[in-house]
């Protein structure tokens, strides 16, 4: 069946200015079916084990979901927050018997093999999808600046800058259960991009920056030129840093 586009992706991960490093990425290819991935993006938090067994959580539990995961029969939607409910327990165990509070952001997409997609994200991991160089959509992160933009008391530059930022009001570990938004793409065509990354990446760049960098270079060039870039924007900083991003080239 020819879709009219091929799969072409990356993963980058880098610890940034910190002494080390919390976040995860997994890119996953469908044991069974071909033209089914899962793209992940987990920003752990809470003490330096804590944060990497919150984020280490999440990976192990959407490697086992995704196996047993099929795109015929099975509800992509409630797969998604499975993951999200299911690490979010785990995470909970870990905390109990660990003395410690680790909590992780999740931001997740999976793509099935007739083209549609679907992505879920709790905290302020974000998933982007543009078009070409367009925003089509993005996450809207579950933090205090974003409900400051939403009531239109701030600008998305000035939550960016923001001295409580990193203040979030959902995430997977905590007391409360975390919010697990999902949002639907009938359709992926080709000249579209998704990518999901930590706010280590995403604090450093407007909407139009990752639209040129993301439509102009190849998944594993953009990677290497967002994780520099935000390097040396973070001046010396920068938290950890970790994406993934799929995109779909036009057949020539």
């Amino acid at each position: 069946m020819n879709k009219g586009y091929r799969l072409t992706a990356s993963t980058g991960i880098h610890k940034g200015d910190r002494d080390y490093q919390q976040d995860q990425v997994l890119l996953l290819n469908h044991p069974r079916v071909n033209g089914c991935i899962l793209a992940i993006v987990a920003d752990g938090m809470g003490g330096r084990s804590g944060g990497r067994k919150a984020s280490d959580q999440v990976m192990l539990t959407t490697r086992q979901l995704f196996e047993q995961y099929s795109p015929e029969v099975d509800d992509a939607p409630a797969i998604l927050k499975q993951l999200v409910n299911e690490a979010h327990m785990v995470i909970k165990l870990t905390a109990i018997s660990a003395e410690e509070e680790p909590h992780s952001t999740v931001a997740a997409f999976l793509i099935n093999p007739g083209g549609d997609c679907y992505w879920v994200h709790a905290g302020d991991s974000r998933v982007y999808h543009f078009h070409g160089a367009k925003l089509v959509k993005r996450t809207m992160d579950h933090s205090y600046v974003q409900t400051l933009v939403n009531r239109g008391d701030l600008t998305e530059e000035q939550a960016n800058v923001h001295p409580q930022s990193n203040i979030l009001m959902g995430c997977l570990g905590t007391e409360a259960e975390p919010p697990a938004d999902v949002h639907f793409i009938p359709k992926l065509r080709a000249g579209d991009v998704l990518m999901a990354c930590s706010d280590g990446v995403w604090h450093y760049f407007n909407n139009t920056e990752l639209g040129t960098v993301l439509s102009t270079l190849t998944p594993r060039e953009a990677t290497e030129f967002l994780i520099e870039k935000a390097r040396s924007r973070g001046h010396g900083g920068g938290d950890n840093l970790s994406l993934v991003i799929v995109k779909l080239e036009p057949l020539v």
